[in-house]
């Protein structure tokens, strides 16, 4: 799970993949709970450690790990973080942890808002743990973030808007989600910028 799954944007391919995204409003929130996509970090790639370490262990560097866990529990490293353009020293520990945060691209919350509730517990769970959806960042920005689309939020990091939309195309493509039309058209915003 090292890989980062992109760090180049082919611009090209995320307009392909917009373009064959539905756009339709915004489905009702109703029976929406985190529940509904499985438990919070499972281990679904089978190698022994959740996914919140998988995504740690990728996105940090100079990593340290907990002795005794196979490498599993990050216990610190350093974030060059994507939403800020800051860097970030993490430290595990209560009142730490939290300084660094494993976002979803595409928040869960707006993924059941725009199609998830018709998918099935198990692509459910695999949309929540996919790296393709998952960033190591900064707790406070991430905080902010929330549950917004890219019509509502982007990164403050300009420089990385390409990424952020492509990702979020990926990933929605993948899992068969729609776009709102204000989405949408942020999107495209964002990808013409980007050529």
């Amino acid at each position: 799970m090292r890989a980062d799954p992109s760090l180049a944007v082919d611009v090209a391919h995320a307009f392909e993949q917009l373009q064959g995204i539905p756009v339709k409003g915004r489905a009702p929130k109703t029976g929406y709970s985190r529940d509904e996509f499985g438990p919070a970090w499972a281990d679904v790639d089978r190698n022994g450690c959740d996914t919140r370490n998988d995504i740690l262990a990728r996105d940090l560097t100079n990593e340290t790990f907990k002795p005794g866990t196979n490498n599993c529990v990050v216990t610190a490293g350093t974030l060059a973080d994507m939403y800020t353009g800051a860097t970030i020293k993490f430290t595990r520990g209560q009142d730490t942890s939290s300084d660094v945060q494993i976002d979803h691209i595409v928040p869960l919350s707006d993924a059941w808002q725009k199609g998830a509730q018709q998918l099935s517990a198990g692509q459910r769970k695999e949309l929540a743990n996919d790296p393709l959806n998952l960033m190591a960042a900064d707790g406070p920005t991430n905080s902010a973030k929330g549950d917004k689309d890219a019509a509502t939020w982007l990164p403050p990091n300009k420089a990385f808007r390409c990424q952020y939309v492509a990702r979020q195309t990926a990933v929605k493509a993948t899992y068969k989600l729609w776009v709102t039309q204000a989405e949408h058209d942020v999107m495209v915003s964002i990808l013409d910028g980007c050529r």
